[in-house]
């Protein structure tokens, strides 16, 4: 991370010609550089027509200036806006004139990074900012500004604060092994524990429901080799994004694909043919498409019509976890009549090379959309992966606290309670190593 006791500087709205356009400064020297554009000093929360000006006085633009004294501002530092005329040309000659005054580019995400590091925002807080911005309709956008609120996070601290309430019991009660669990209240933090593991899971359900609602639904195509998974891909993103051949196997490693179909939002993951043989490379490819389905809201399994009954049995134990596989005949065109009826209700004839069948698909992508969205409690928060993730992982190690304090095995119960508390305090950045939140801020545009 840069020393925030730089002065940053950088471009806050969207490229593109505007109305308006906004230079944002945030640090210790913002007013003083402000000042030298302005060529007037700059009063709190007032907000002041100016020319701004070059280093040897001619007018860049004129527009107004506002004044946000630390710590009562969205970076808890001093906060200059310049509001110009939305130019790109003129906001560029704006950012140059600053930085010839002193302050620096600012990274992406750099604003939001000072926000959380002075306390104004948690983690979970600063990535509902990029939600919001990114946000595709009034229900995303209206998720996102719950979690902007901190109703997420307040979520999260509440369990988190009744874990160190039980972490400082457990770890009391060590001291006393020689006492049975029982006899120093044993009964009653089984009971909060398990009241503890009941909140997190109703969390884990919402956290999941804005997870889809931020990324769009998470659709795995499964099928043998050569059957056609790939030309389906690039039939549904309308471009060549997947190698095909007529050689099984060609697909050995997962392809990510973010598609809207009718205003569907789908991430499509193309993966390599299951099949009991391959080489050690393809073998790995298949473990991996696997392991997708686990996290898959959708299946698209596809078959080849010619032969429906190759691999069926295979691919119904591999999507047997998944709450919607939507089966699909594939290659249809390259038949004389119908496809023989693999046995499957609801399966649709289609061909990925000729686009026959695919409105069909596309219906039923939507009306699964549908009912997804309707799943979408209106009070949803928007969550990341990364989220849903910590929650699961937290999950898991209250479960082995639990079955730990059923063996009255101490150690064990705190060492997992620890750890459930780390991975809540992961989400909010209470726990947050620097690589994580380099990662998550790089991802923020400029001016954010």
């Amino acid at each position: 991370m840069h020393d925030d006791r730089d002065t940053i500087v950088a471009i806050a709205t969207a490229p593109g010609a505007g109305g308006v356009g906004i230079v944002r400064l945030s640090g210790p020297r913002a007013t003083t550089i402000a000042r030298e554009v302005c060529g007037v000093p700059l009063r709190p929360r007032l907000a002041r027509h100016v020319r701004f000006r070059d280093a040897d006085g001619i007018t860049i633009d004129d527009g107004i200036a506002l004044y946000f004294r630390a710590p009562a501002s969205y970076t808890g530092q001093d906060v200059v806006e310049l509001q110009a005329h939305g130019s790109r040309a003129v906001l560029q000659q704006l950012v140059e004139r600053c930085q010839a005054l002193g302050a620096r580019g600012a990274r992406p995400g750099e604003f939001s990074e000072r926000a959380f590091l002075a306390g104004k925002l948690d983690l979970a807080q600063a990535e509902a900012v990029a939600d919001l911005i990114a946000a595709g309709d009034a229900r995303a956008a209206r998720a996102a500004r719950r979690a902007l609120d901190g109703e997420f996070s307040r979520r999260i601290d509440a369990i988190a604060a009744e874990l160190l309430a039980l972490r400082v019991h457990v770890e009391a009660a060590i001291d006393f092994a020689d006492e049975p669990l029982d006899t120093l209240g044993g009964g009653p933090l089984r009971r909060r524990l398990d009241a503890a593991i009941d909140l997190l899971a109703a969390l884990l359900t919402d956290a999941e429901r804005g997870r889809k609602l931020r990324d769009g639904l998470h659709a795995v195509i499964v099928g043998p080799p050569n059957a056609g998974k790939s030309s389906l891909l690039n039939a549904l993103a309308g471009s060549d994004r997947a190698i095909v051949t007529d050689i099984a196997g060609t697909t050995r490693d997962l392809l990510h694909e973010t598609v809207r179909i009718d205003g569907v939002e789908l991430t499509l993951v193309d993966t390599a043919g299951l099949r009991e043989s391959g080489d050690v490379i393809e073998r790995e490819g298949m473990r991996r498409a696997r392991a997708e389905l686990g996290r898959a809201d959708i299946a698209l399994v596809v078959l080849d019509a010619r032969d429906p009954e190759a691999g069926r049995a295979e691919l119904e134990t591999a999507v047997a976890g998944v709450p919607t596989p939507v089966w699909l005949l594939n290659k249809s065109d390259l038949l004389a009549g119908p496809p023989p009826a693999p046995g499957i209700t609801g399966a649709l004839p289609v061909s990925a090379r000729t686009g026959a069948g695919l409105d069909h698909l596309h219906e039923r992508l939507r009306v699964l959309w549908q009912g997804h969205a309707a799943d979408t409690a209106e009070g949803t928060f928007t969550a990341r992966a990364r989220h849903v993730d910590a929650l699961r992982r937290a999950a898991a190690e209250l479960e082995a606290a639990r079955q730990a304090l059923a063996g009255e095995s101490l150690d064990l119960a705190a060492e997992a309670l620890r750890a459930a508390h780390d991975a809540l305090g992961e989400i909010t950045g209470r726990v947050a190593p620097d690589d994580l939140l380099g990662h998550i801020f790089s991802s923020f545009c400029i001016g954010k």
